[in-house]
């Protein structure tokens, strides 16, 4: 008999006072929890609560197990809002877990209430809130557990998403000991796949091949993991990840056989949230392709189920790739529109990341149909927005789209590469300190290197140069060598054979 079957049989006990039975419920639920199971842990809480959306019954409880109970339901309606794209939902959650915060009187019982609060957080996109949180978290867990694991994993997870790559694997690489020593498959599942995923952003950064290769065998332990745990959802997560990795290297074919094995796991689990997550990475795909009348058609479909829940982030990402698959098609006022919006969602949500995407979007896919002052504005938005990014790529669009500004203005002479230190007049000033902080930020994420920090630009070196010798030359410091970054640990933790 499993110890769920255990639980379950003894709630058949008549003399159980109410706090035994709400408290045996609750393990129940929580190991559900674990397993991805969310419907049925909502039904092993039986009459304590209805579901999202309705308060759970506390009334006549101890303390502690009405906090237990506010927990459990304000986890479950975070998830279950997210899976069924629910209105307000993780509002709802937030409140629940601060309602069960400051009941517990255990420490440990409070810091767990706000691991899981931090999460809500992400799923709405306010990373910074988060991380917050997060790091409060960690600052009081002197000693190695489940929880300290997960606040570490979900630490992570928020320096990836905020495309702080080089943090997140810095994050994890230290903590590979404390995962060694995890029993949990589930968590042990999201370290490898959250590794995997900030090495595939680092390899693409970075140019580091064995990067990619490395992210590849990552998310095979993650596999592994989570069929042990039976998480048949995360094991759909993964399977997303890897459809998003082959189309990052250009092997579509690939990318759409795992697409479709992820959909197929997730309809099954009725989880309409994140089928809408693997439309969108099918979407990106087609537009690799160049098929963007079926990118257009299931990026709509993407955004028409995520605008009905409360993951903004995941929607401006959706909404952005829409409205780029609508500018390819040539309905400009439909994608200027639709990434016009893109920005709002994001920024209002706090993935200022995400808007500053949506931003250079409307400069790359919509510059012929914008005057030069609309064009700067929305530049500035995304310089503001993005320049910390350690992503080469970001540095390279942002470069990109600071010449197209130029151009819309004054033609050939407008160019970056044409513009002498010293040069007089409101734009070009503007676009010179552009151009000198994002040099900066290149030099700074390439140790001094002038080398590195042209690659990572996408520009040759010569030019590099030029420009520091005669539009730049106060960052000579910034060539200086930095503080060598630290080395990618490999994690040490043994994978399945």
């Amino acid at each position: 008999m499993t110890q769920r079957a255990s639980l379950m049989r003894q709630l058949e006990n008549p003399a159980l006072t109410p706090n035994q039975r709400a408290e045996l419920r609750c393990q129940v639920a929580r190991e559900l929890e674990d397993k991805g199971e969310y419907e049925a842990a909502r039904e092993a809480l039986g009459g304590l609560w209805q579901g999202v959306g309705e308060r759970p019954h506390v009334e006549g409880l101890e303390q502690s197990t009405a906090a237990e109970v506010l927990l459990r339901v304000g986890v479950l309606t975070g998830w279950l809002g997210s899976i069924h794209e629910i209105k307000d939902a993780q509002e709802r959650a937030k409140n629940l877990i601060s309602e069960s915060a400051r009941l517990f009187e255990s420490q440990k019982k409070i810091l767990e209430s706000e691991t899981e609060l931090a999460f809500c957080y992400w799923r709405e996109g306010g990373y910074d809130e988060a991380r917050v949180i997060l790091r409060d978290v960690l600052s009081q867990l002197k000693t190695d557990s489940e929880l300290k694991a997960k606040a570490i994993l979900r630490s992570a997870i928020v320096e990836w998403s905020s495309l702080y790559y080089s943090n997140a694997l810095c994050i994890l690489s230290d903590a590979a000991p404390l995962f060694e020593k995890i029993n949990n498959p589930t968590i042990k599942g999201g370290y490898f796949d959250a590794l995997a995923g900030v090495l595939v952003n680092l390899g693409a950064s970075e140019h580091r091949e064995d990067y990619t290769d490395r992210a590849f065998v990552e998310y095979a332990a993650a596999s592994f993991h989570f069929e042990q745990a039976g998480h048949k959802r995360y094991l759909a997560n993964v399977e997303n990840n890897l459809g998003f990795l082959y189309f990052k290297v250009g092997k579509f074919t690939e990318a759409h056989k795992h697409l479709d094995y992820a959909r197929r796991i997730l309809t099954s689990l009725k989880d309409s949230g994140t089928v809408a997550q693997v439309d969108e990475t099918r979407a990106r795909v087609f537009i690799a392709q160049e098929k963007y009348s079926h990118a257009e058609s299931v990026a709509r479909s993407a955004v028409r189920i995520l605008e009905k829940g409360g993951r903004q982030s995941l929607l401006a990402e959706a909404l952005t790739t829409h409205g780029v698959a609508l500018a390819r098609l040539s309905y400009h006022e439909q994608a200027r529109f639709t990434l016009y919006r893109a920005v709002e969602v994001a920024h209002v949500s706090g993935a200022v990341n995400t808007a500053g995407h949506a931003a250079l979007a409307i400069i790359e896919e919509l510059s012929g149909h914008l005057s030069a002052d609309e064009m700067q504005a929305v530049y500035q938005r995304a310089y503001q927005w993005l320049l910390a990014s350690q992503e080469s790529h970001t540095l390279q669009r942002l470069l990109k789209a600071a010449n197209r500004v130029l151009s819309a203005y004054g033609g050939a002479q407008g160019t970056l590469s044409k513009l002498e230190a010293g040069t007089k007049g409101t734009l070009k000033d503007v676009m010179l300190k552009y151009e000198k902080e994002i040099l900066r930020q290149a030099l700074r994420a390439a140790n001094g290197s002038v080398t590195r920090a042209a690659d990572l630009l996408g520009i040759h070196y010569q030019s590099l140069v030029y420009a520091l010798k005669n539009r730049h030359r106060d960052l000579v410091l910034e060539r200086s060598p930095a503080k060598p970054r630290k080395p990618y640990r490999r994690s040490i933790i043994k994978k399945p054979e």
